[in-house]
């Protein structure tokens, strides 16, 4: 009995340890309702529950109701469109904010992101509002508004 609960400990202590990927961490913060709507309606679910790693410029639902209705159900509805936005948000590799630096960052959609670290970190003009949200396969940077590929 003894060897029973010391092993089921074992195995919920490392399964504790273990960070979510990318979509469930998303999920689990409560805070990102419409963008996980949207990665599920492009089908980009499997990617960013893949090996990674990647960071993630992930705007709040708060940032996804600054966009103007219409637009947003028009996205929702444009697979091809709403998965370019979204890969826009995604940079191929795990970038901490400590290791943030101004210039241009490739995106997995491959086009180019701005980041300016003048008065705070910024990408396309978006406000990083919170950062280094950790995920087994990467990491997520929260903005305040969504980004539109140029």
């Amino acid at each position: 009995m003894r060897k029973i609960l010391l092993a089921t400990a074992l195995t919920f202590g490392s399964f504790a340890a273990q960070a979510a990927d990318i979509v469930d961490t998303a999920v689990s913060a409560g805070t990102f309702q419409t963008l996980v709507a949207a990665v599920k309606q492009a089908d980009l679910v499997n990617t960013l529950k893949g090996p990674g790693p990647f960071t993630v410029f992930a705007p709040s639902d708060e940032a996804f109701a600054k966009v103007p209705k219409e637009q947003l159900d028009a996205l929702l509805k444009d697979k091809a469109k709403l998965t370019q936005v979204l890969t826009y948000h995604v940079v191929p590799s795990k970038v901490l904010a400590k290791d943030v630096k101004a210039g241009s960052v490739p995106t997995v959609q491959g086009k180019a992101l701005t980041v300016s670290t003048q008065g705070g970190v910024s990408v396309d003009q978006a406000k990083v509002v919170k950062t280094d949200i950790v995920a087994s396969n990467g990491v997520i940077h929260v903005i305040d508004r969504v980004l539109m590929p140029k």
